[in-house]
């Protein structure tokens, strides 16, 4: 199964990094600027998009549940890019080959952190609905946002990274389930 998983993952990703490397190319990094909290609340939107559209079961606007996953991710790795590249000197634009390396390098660390707990947990997240993602990632970006509000400190916690990293994998496996049904 896990050949399988992987196989998935990568699939799902890549369409994101498509997207995304698409967009740069369009806009260039203009989110360079954003703040953490714009991070966030970019997430914060999509996910509560996804809640809303769930619980109507319509929509008006053409993007569906899956496009919002995909932004989200990419929302995701804007972060994690800026968490490590925030410095006033530091250039705010990056050439669409250094971009696309950041980009493959938070997507292998995501990676890695969930076949670390795909070996814990069993794969439980093929048993999971696609509510239930939304409500999670609501509930990470509530955490991102806390932990902003603490001027970034936790005393027991995890840190905004690890947050944006499942905020990423909870992607993958919605974007996942949403191609490849299960059946039970």
């Amino acid at each position: 199964m896990q050949d399988t998983t992987n196989k998935q993952y990568d699939d799902a990703v890549a369409n994101c990094r498509e997207i995304f490397l698409i967009k740069s190319k369009d806009y260039g990094t203009s989110w360079r600027v954003y703040r953490m909290i714009s991070i966030a609340d970019q997430i914060f939107i999509k996910a509560n998009r996804i809640r809303t559209i769930q619980e109507k079961k319509e929509q008006r606007i053409k993007e569906n549940i899956p496009d919002e996953f995909r932004g989200i991710l990419n929302y995701a790795i804007m972060g994690l890019i800026q968490l490590d590249h925030s410095k006033e000197n530091e250039t705010p634009d990056f050439k669409i080959d250094v971009l696309k390396s950041l980009y493959n390098d938070k997507v292998a660390l995501a990676k890695n952190l969930m076949q670390d707990k795909n070996h814990d947990y069993g794969e439980a997240w093929r048993s999971m609905s696609q509510e239930s993602f939304a409500d999670l990632i609501l509930a990470k970006v509530l955490r991102i946002k806390q932990i902003i509000s603490n001027k970034g400190v936790t005393v027991q916690s995890e840190g905004i990274d690890a947050n944006l990293f499942d905020i990423i994998n909870y992607s993958v496996f919605a974007l996942i389930l949403d191609k490849y049904p299960t059946t039970t």
